[in-house]
C-alpha cells in the first residue's frame, strides 16, 4: 500500500510508517497546492494531509486511487470533507492528542499578552529599559477576572481548567447546549464579549464560525480587554480586529493563527500590544509524535478497509 505523507513528521513517526506502508514523504514544509493534491489522490492508496494542503473541492474533481485522508492534525478546514466523502474517500483526524499542548499556548498567550510580556521583552533587548519603577508597563492581574470561552470542546475545557487555577472566573458560547462545571454558559457571543475581561477563541473552523469574532463582538468589549486565538485564524474577523486594537477599543491581542498563514499583516505586526506566535499550539515532540500515532492508525485502518478509530 502506498502512503504520501504531505510533509515530514518525527523520525520515529515515519519509521513507524516504513513498517506498513511504501512511504513517499514531500521533501519540503509547504503545504500541497492543488495539482500536488490531485495527483496525491490518483498515485496514492492513504494520503496523509497537514495543515493548508489544498484539499478543496476542486482537488476531487480528477481519477481518485486514494481511499482516505489521515490528516495530521483536529483540524480540518483545508479539507472539504463533503468533496471527500462524495468521492468515496474516508476522512480522519487526530483530535485528543493536541488537547493539552493548545491550551497551554492558550494560557501562555493569555499571561503575556495581559502581563505584557512581549513588549517588555522587546524592551530589554532593545536596550532601552531603564529601571524598575512603580508604575512600569502595569498590566492586567487574573486573579478574580472573567474569561470567556468561545467554544467549550475539549480545548476550551482544558483552557477553563487551567484558567480556574489562576482564580479567574469562567464563561463561555458553544453552538450547542452543554453544562460545564464551574463555568456559566452565555446565549451569544456579543454578551460574552460584553462579560469577559479576555476571550480566547476555541472553536473549530468551519463555514458557520468563519469571522465569529466580527466587529460587532468586539465592539462589545470593554477598553481593557484582550483577545486571544488558537482555533484558526478565520474564525476571527482579522481587519475588524486590527481596526479595533489600532483605536485602543480593546487593550490587546495574543495570537497563533493567522487568517492566510503564514502572511501575518503589517498592521498587526506594528502593534506593541499584540504577541505574535508562529502557530505553536501543538509544537512539542512529545504531542506530534502522537499525532503522528494516531494518523498512522487512522491511516492503516483505511488501508486495511476498516472503521478507523477517529472518522470526522
Amino acid at each position: 500500500m502506498k502512503l504520501l505523507v504531505s510533509r515530514a513528521l518525527p523520525d520515529s513517526v515515519m519509521r513507524a510508517a516504513a513498517e506498513h506502508f511504501e512511504v513517499t514523504c514531500r521533501d519540503t514544509t509547504r503545504p500541497m497546492d492543488l495539482a500536488e493534491c490531485r495527483a496525491a489522490l490518483d498515485e496514492y492508496d492513504v494520503v496523509l494531509p497537514t495543515l493548508g494542503d489544498a484539499l478543496g473541492a476542486d482537488a476531487f474533481e480528477g481519477p481518485i486511487r486514494a481511499r482516505g485522508l489521515a490528516n495530521f492534525g483536529v483540524g480540518y478546514n483545508h479539507i472539504d470533507v463533503g468533496a471527500a466523502k462524495a468521492a468515496g474517500l474516508a476522512v480522519t483526524n487526530t483530535p485528543g492528542a493536541v488537547t493539552d499542548a493548545t491550551a497551554d499556548i492558550a494560557m501562555t498567550l493569555i499571561l503575556m499578552t495581559a502581563r505584557r510580556a512581549g513588549e517588555g521583552e522587546r524592551l530589554v533587548r532593545a536596550g532601552n529599559w531603564e529601571g524598575w519603577h512603580p508604575v512600569q508597563m502595569l498590566g492586567m492581574h487574573l486573579g478574580g477576572r472573567v474569561l470567556g470561552v468561545v467554544g467549550m470542546g475539549r480545548i476550551g475545557q482544558a483552557i477553563a481548567h487551567r484558567a480556574r487555577a489562576f482564580g479567574m472566573e469562567v464563561a463561555y458560547w458553544n453552538r450547542r447546549p452543554k453544562a460545564v462545571e464551574g463555568a456559566r454558559q452565555v446565549d451569544t457571543v456579543e454578551a460574552l464579549c460584553a462579560a469577559s475581561d479576555v476571550v480566547v477563541m476555541a472553536v473549530a473552523a468551519s463555514p458557520e464560525t468563519r469571522d465569529l469574532l466580527g466587529a460587532e463582538a468586539l465592539a462589545a468589549m470593554r477598553p481593557h480587554a484582550i483577545v486571544v486565538n488558537i482555533a484558526r485564524g478565520d474564525v476571527v474577523d482579522e481587519a475588524a480586529l486590527i481596526e479595533a486594537l489600532e483605536a485602543g477599543r480593546i487593550a490587546g491581542a495574543g495570537l497563533d493563527v493567522y487568517a492566510r498563514e503564514p502572511h501575518v499583516p503589517e498592521r498587526l505586526r506594528a502593534l506593541e500590544n499584540v504577541v505574535l506566535l508562529p502557530h505553536l499550539g501543538t509544537n512539542a515532540l512529545e504531542v506530534r509524535e502522537e499525532m503522528g500515532r494516531m494518523a498512522l492508525a487512522n491511516a492503516l485502518a483505511i488501508a486495511q478497509g476498516r472503521e478507523p478509530p477517529n472518522p470526522v
